[in-house]
């Protein structure tokens, strides 16, 4: 598994290193400068991304570079406004950037499955804004049970499960023998008929 550790921060990289090291091939960039000379050359399963270091303009840029790439963004001082603009962005994960390696190593394995990383504070809004009107059960576990999936085609089933491990429009179509065009469609028929609200509620919905 390839991934990029992004930080301007010397002390960040070894902390992260060190918890990353067995089963992993390793990549550093310390500027925007060496993040865009990496991501030309080579293709990441999980990136690391330091939340000194860019902002969410810079992590949609990342994103729309390498749709297929997981992003982790990592902030000194966790904020869940600041990890919503991010999660909106194109983030799937947000944590602490001092979180312990056991679960830095789980954050990275579980988004590697395709699989989102937050706490559950911020899942619970995640919640709320996917399922609007739950504001009050959001918290119980009751909000994702409303929303029904029966009304869905078996395409649209396929397309829901393959946005759920985390694939891009064009690997859908390729896995399916579509067009990305048509995923585009489907995408657009499943949040009309469930009320989700884009791809990391949808993924949430499919993985709670």
């Amino acid at each position: 598994m390839n991934i990029l550790l992004c930080s301007s921060s010397e002390a960040v990289l070894r902390r992260w290193t060190g918890a990353l090291a067995e089963g992993c091939t390793l990549y550093q960039a310390t500027t925007m400068a060496d993040l865009d000379i990496l991501l030309a050359r080579t293709t990441f399963d999980v990136l690391l991304l330091h939340r000194k270091l860019i902002d969410v303009a810079m992590a949609t840029r990342i994103r729309t570079r390498m749709p297929a790439g997981r992003l982790l963004v990592l902030s000194d001082r966790p904020d869940d406004e600041e990890g919503l603009r991010f999660l909106r962005g194109g983030a799937v994960g947000y944590a602490d950037t001092f979180i312990t390696p056991s679960r830095l190593r789980q954050a990275v394995f579980q988004l590697a499955c395709g699989s989102t990383w937050v706490d559950q504070r911020l899942m619970q809004r995640l919640v709320q804004e996917a399922w609007p009107g739950d504001a009050a059960t959001a918290g119980d576990g009751k909000g994702p049970a409303r929303v029904d999936l029966s009304a869905l085609s078996n395409r649209e089933h396929q397309v829901a499960g393959l946005v759920a491990e985390g694939l891009s429009n064009q690997e859908i179509g390729q896995r399916l023998g579509i067009t990305e065009r048509t995923v585009k469609a489907h995408l657009g028929s499943i949040y009309a008929k469930t009320g989700v609200r884009g791809r990391l509620r949808l993924a949430l919905l499919l993985n709670s």
